[in-house]
């Protein structure tokens, strides 16, 4: 306590302040005039002063002056006073309030005493944005209000974030003017207290004692299957498998009959309330699901998106063999991942089993309304067999036939017959290839034949040409059947190719051979013959020009017609061969072809 000479001293010294003298000498002024007038007016008026209305006219401005000096005096006493803790305390408590938690996960504001928001931690941005109050501004009056109830009371104020619950704890620091606000999230206590009547499935509350504290209403014929009510004791193997489900001692869950329904219960304990929910799930239909037909001829199965074959029908037994899998159990890593991807993939296509000869393909179909994925299966074996014969006979059908030519004949037309304007039909021969088959033996003969029309047929595929048939050891192909004007080029080209890889094998050949190739460009006919063993043909006089520049050509050689050597000067170089002698059209100046330009 200070000595009493000292507070004399300070509290003087404050009194002779300026802000006091002047707030005193207003107050006195304004306060002693209107008392004066008021007491003394009419003596003041009739300028009858005597010395007694002096002094009492005197009291009326001191006294005031004195109140206020005296007020003024003592807040600014008060205000050193706390200015002083303040001071004293300026460690931990102090530094703790200006030094706020911005890091806490919960709700934390500030507001004066005054009413104004004077700070609010990032962890309720959501909610002041929510309730519409920004630092720095005043709250609400009613917000306010009841703010300072609670904090009164010692209770607490609720807030709503969007789809979230918020505790508002305001608790008044006295020594520092203003409320701090502490938040706690409530949302889930709030739908715990509020629960789901509504709910179209099965949910029931069981308190820690056994007792069935709570049932919805789409739970009533499950509670009347127990023979019990609300408020009463569950059946003590009920509560023991509850327990034991809860705990991990059983996987599965339990499964009540009511009211014609099978009903499949989950126990989840809620921590923190000491109770326990069950949840009911309508399995009535996929325990019928369970009795899948097992005369079923094609293969069921199905399993749980965790991997778990839960049925399978007699008709599965090779499948489940070829992956390795049981009913009950898991299946292997391999499959599920397999099935999984069809699943996320959401396609139709199925997954191929090959299964001790037979060929299997399962379709997988997820059924989210049940937790589960089917498979059905079908052998495909036949099918697989049949097209195997049907690829084959389109091989052979294409052997003989364009392709555009079998779509033809597939669709259901009789005669097939074309005019072109322009085809270029080309022909080799193995010459002198006759005499020397008949000093080989036969298999050798073909053999060697079979090797070089492979390699011609070879080229053919590679340059987009037709062959169309081989005559003993001639081979005929033609170019233009489909769109395109380069086929002479293609032709030509291919002519060169051939010369060139059966020059590049004759040392290989058990007899040397040489080929020999003509060709012509020109117009023609072509069509289908024949109702047995029929073939695709190639008529007219291109076809017959084309064969003598064959057969008057030299082997090693390339021999065409005039025409043929203008339509092709620009991409290839020739030698003349000067005037041959064609059948049918007599002297006519021919061309060797020697090479590709540039």
């Amino acid at each position: 306590m200070l000595p009493r000479v000292k507070r004399t001293r300070r509290w003087l010294r404050l009194a002779t302040e300026r802000s006091v003298v002047r707030r005193a000498g207003v107050t006195a002024l304004l306060v002693g005039t209107v008392l004066s007038l008021i007491t003394r007016g009419e003596m003041i008026l009739s300028a009858d002063f005597s010395m007694a209305l002096s002094w009492q006219l005197g009291l009326l401005f001191v006294v005031p002056y004195s109140v206020s000096t005296w007020s003024s005096v003592a807040a600014a006493s008060r205000q050193h006073a706390l200015d002083e803790a303040r001071a004293h305390l300026h460690g931990p408590l102090v530094e703790d309030m200006d030094r706020f938690p911005d890091e806490n996960p919960n709700p934390v504001m500030r507001v004066a005493l005054s009413g104004e928001l004077m700070y609010a931690n990032p962890a309720c941005r959501s909610l002041v944005g929510a309730m519409q109050l920004t630092v720095g501004a005043p709250l609400p009056a009613v917000l306010l209000a009841d703010l300072r109830a609670a904090a009164k009371a010692g209770s607490t104020v609720e807030a709503r974030d969007g789809g979230r619950t918020f505790s508002l704890l305001p608790v008044h620091v006295s020594a520092f003017d203003f409320m701090n606000i502490y938040g706690t999230d409530i949302t889930a206590a709030r739908a715990v207290a509020r629960f789901p009547d509504e709910n179209p499935n099965p949910v029931m509350r069981v308190d820690a004692d056994g007792s069935l504290a709570y049932a919805n209403t789409a739970s009533a014929t499950i509670v009347a299957s127990f023979g019990v009510e609300v408020g009463d004791a569950l059946p003590a193997e009920l509560i023991d498998r509850l327990r034991l489900t809860d705990s991990g001692g059983f996987t599965e869950p339990i499964e009540v009959q009511g009211g014609g329904r099978t009903y499949a219960l989950k126990p989840v304990q809620v921590e923190g309330f000491g109770f326990t929910n069950i949840y009911g799930t309508d399995v009535t239909a996929v325990r019928a699901l369970d009795k899948f037909p097992d005369q079923n001829p094609n293969v069921v199965m199905r399993m749980t998106r965790g991997g778990r074959l839960t049925y399978a029908n007699p008709a599965s037994e090779r499948v489940r063999r070829a992956i390795g899998a049981t009913v009950g159990e898991e299946l292997p890593e391999g499959f599920c991942n397999q099935v999984q991807r069809m699943v996320e993939s959401r396609t139709s296509e199925p997954i191929e089993i090959d299964a001790e000869g037979h060929i299997y393909e399962l379709l997988v179909v997820s059924v989210y309304e049940f937790d589960s994925i089917n498979l059905y299966g079908t052998d495909v074996t036949a099918a697989r067999a049949i097209e195997r014969l049907a690829k084959e006979n389109e091989r052979l059908l294409l052997n003989i036939l364009p392709a555009s030519i079998a779509e033809r004949l597939r669709s259901g037309e009789d005669i097939i017959a074309d005019r072109f304007d322009e085809l270029t039909v080309l022909f080799a021969d193995c010459v002198g290839f006759t005499a020397m088959s008949s000093h080989l033996p036969p298999t050798e003969v073909v053999q060697q034949l079979n090797g070089v029309f492979s390699i011609f047929d070879r080229l053919a595929d590679k340059y987009g040409l037709e062959k169309i048939k081989t005559i003993g050891d001639a081979y005929m192909v033609v170019g233009g059947l489909t769109p395109g004007r380069d086929h002479p080029e293609r032709v030509a080209a291919m002519g060169l190719d051939m010369l060139a890889e059966i020059a590049a094998v004759r040392e290989a050949m058990p007899t040397a051979l040489d080929v020999r190739v003509g060709m012509h460009v020109g117009p023609a006919v072509a069509g289908v013959i024949g109702l047995k063993k029929f073939m695709y043909d190639v008529w007219g006089d291109t076809v017959n020009i084309a064969s003598r520049m064959e057969s008057l050509g030299s082997p090693g050689r390339i021999q065409v017609t005039e025409s043929t050597y203008q339509r092709l000067k620009h991409a290839f170089a020739f030698e003349s061969r000067g005037t041959v002698e064609v059948k049918g059209i007599g002297p006519a100046q021919a061309y060797f072809i020697s090479g590709r330009l540039g």
